[in-house]
């Protein structure tokens, strides 16, 4: 008896199993619904997107300023950190052994002066007698050799008066060019000497420039732009200060340096901004944008639109309902934004959501799927 249930119930199943694949020869199809995605059009706009370069701002002139006599400093006539005018003078080194030198060389030369006219009259009143044969041939001569002696003596004298005269101005420390002056390194009654005392680094300010460096592959983009004449607006180089803010003024290339540096393979390059503000000082960090060479109107998709994979890019365009996988080549991003180089054309409809979930080719439903009442319900 419980073998024939047992039979009975095999034989039911095998049945209900007949039935389910739709007869003898044929299999199940799986049929998935359509995966709900959301769209965007690609489109053309205007895209602004910046190389970013670490960068130091310098000051076009700089320069220490020096002791060039010793003595002790007897006057500061600045106020640390105040722009000084070309000429001004900053410091005085005790001058009175300097004003004695060259009051000393003064009346050495009027001497020699003096002696020379004497030996040029010596030798005028000689030279007349000798046409007359008036006097002995060695007279001249001796005439003659005084008259070089006392002109080579003017010569060193007035050498001498220009030595004490340089002595004299180089016990005044002047700006040499319009400036902000720093601290002072020496008080009043410091001794100095020539040429080591280092007492005070003037820079001037406005215009001032901004060094970054950039590979040597890039030399001819910017050889290019450096003789391109900018207008206030000009958005070619834009400086970005230290505490996030950006600088309102633009620049342009002034200098390339001379060569590449053989160990890094980069090259030096000079930027002029103005600076009347006195907002950049000098050796300040900063982060110089330059513009890029592929600025301008450029296909642009939300970013989240792109997938990646082994390295390549993709993104899925709406083909009625089918979505269909496109290769892209990438270009910089914009915030939530990134430009297409190539792969896809304006117009094409990219898929933004639900791309986790689609194959190339995959049966897609634009929008949300339809709502589905109560169980049972029809």
């Amino acid at each position: 008896m419980e073998k024939s249930n047992l039979l009975v119930l095999i034989c039911a199943f095998g049945i209900i199993s007949w039935t389910a694949c739709g007869g003898p020869g044929k299999k199940a199809a799986v049929v998935l619904p359509p995966t709900p995605v959301n769209i965007t059009e690609a489109s053309q706009a205007p895209a602004v997107y910046y190389d970013k370069y670490p960068a130091t701002v310098v000051a076009l002139n700089s320069v220490e300023l020096r002791a060039q006599v010793s003595g002790f400093i007897t006057g500061i006539f600045f106020k640390e950190g105040e722009v000084v005018q070309k000429g001004k003078t900053l410091y005085e080194i005790d001058r009175r052994k300097y004003e004695a030198a060259y009051r000393q060389a003064e009346a050495s030369i009027l001497s020699a002066r003096a002696n020379f006219n004497k030996a040029q009259k010596d030798m005028d009143r000689y030279q007349r007698l000798a046409e007359q044969d008036a006097i002995a041939r060695q007279t001249l001569d001796n005439a003659t050799a005084a008259l070089e002696t006392n002109r080579s003596q003017l010569a060193a004298s007035e050498a001498s008066l220009l030595a004490a005269r340089t002595d004299l101005d180089y016990s005044l420390i002047k700006a040499p060019f319009t400036g902000r002056i720093g601290i002072s390194q020496v008080k009043l009654g410091a001794q100095v000497s020539p040429g080591t005392t280092l007492l005070n680094t003037i820079s001037s300010e406005n215009p001032i420039a901004v060094d970054f460096v950039v590979n040597e592959t890039e030399i001819s983009r910017f050889a290019n732009m450096q003789g391109k004449t900018i207008s206030a607006q000009d958005s070619s180089f834009r400086l970005q200060l230290p505490n996030g803010s950006s600088y309102k003024h633009s620049g342009r290339i002034v200098a390339i340096d001379r060569g590449v540096d053989n160990q890094t393979g980069t090259i030096k390059i000079r930027v002029e901004f103005q600076n009347p503000d006195d907002e950049l000082k000098d050796g300040m960090s900063c982060v110089l944008n330059v513009l890029n060479e592929q600025s301008g109107d450029r296909l642009i998709i939300p970013y989240k639109a792109v997938t990646e994979q082994m390295g390549e890019f993709f993104v899925f365009v709406a083909k009625d309902s089918i979505a269909l996988q496109r290769k892209v080549q990438l270009g910089p991003k914009l915030r939530d934004q990134i430009v297409i180089m190539n792969g896809i054309e304006a117009g094409d409809k990219v898929i933004t959501e639900g791309i986790q979930r689609l194959r190339d080719s995959g049966k897609i439903q634009i929008g949300a799927p339809p709502q589905q009442g109560p169980a049972g319900k029809k």
